[in-house]
């Protein structure tokens, strides 16, 4: 499996000590490293990772995770690897995530998904964390001006932002990119663009997504650098992928 997107340079570590372009790890590989880092989840609970035990309901999954510190992990699928490795990497955003979660069930009065666990689960399956010195460049994405954006101000893209991609189904879709894969935005407006200084802005800025239309729509192959055909002013012009705003 090769791991050469640049959405993977954050976990590139993680990625070597668990040998993941040679082969899917255990979930004993998993543990010992989350034992050895003192990995917890959101209560102070050692993070374990375990076989699932028949299918969860996605209230079910959070509610374990939050009361046991156990994530059922399929440790055949990639969807659920890559679901591991970002919690080995941000361990306190996705602790905020599942925490959040359960704040957000016990106010539910059924069992449907309300708005705010809506964005929190778009988040985790396709979050990207964009953080950026100046506030002027994540105004020009949530405008979806994305020529003035990616091409325009290019050079100051590369010099004051940051993106982070935190959702592991995206991180799933960068294993094999195409155009028109797509992350949802959490902004972080730091003098760091150091994810580790990210991580606690981040657990912060959760507080303040109630429903998915905060999070704006960011095709992740427009980054600069992120895919080798947009170093030229053209590939910007696909609408179907960088949809103006209505």
């Amino acid at each position: 499996m090769k791991f050469d997107h640049p959405a993977f340079a954050p976990y590139r570590d993680l990625i070597d000590a668990l040998a993941l372009a040679r082969s899917l790890p255990s979930l004993d590989e998993f543990n010992a490293l989350a034992a050895a880092r003192g990995t917890t989840q959101a209560r102070g609970l050692p993070l374990r990772f375990v076989a699932p035990d028949g299918r969860l309901s996605a209230r079910d999954y959070e509610t374990h995770i939050l009361h046991t510190g156990q994530v059922p992990t399929r440790a055949d699928t990639w969807h659920d690897v890559l679901n591991a490795l970002v919690w080995l990497r941000f361990p306190r955003f996705k602790a905020a995530l599942n925490a959040a979660h359960g704040g957000a069930i016990a106010l539910e009065t059924d069992t449907r998904r309300g708005r705010r666990r809506d964005a929190l689960t778009v988040l985790d399956e396709s979050g990207v964390w964009v953080i950026s010195r100046d506030p002027a460049l994540p105004e020009w994405l949530a405008g979806r001006a994305w020529h003035a954006l990616f091409w325009d101000a290019r050079s100051r893209v590369e010099t004051d932002m940051r993106f982070v991609v935190v959702g592991h189904a995206l991180l799933e879709k960068a294993l094999a990119p195409y155009p028109s894969m797509t992350g949802k935005c959490l902004t972080l407006i730091s003098d760091s663009l150091d994810p580790e200084d990210a991580d606690a802005r981040a657990v912060a800025a959760l507080e303040t997504v109630d429903t998915p239309r905060r999070l704006a729509p960011l095709p992740v192959q427009g980054i600069p650098g992120w895919d080798a055909a947009n170093g030229c002013a053209d590939y910007y012009a696909n609408q179907a992928i960088f949809r103006p705003a209505r």
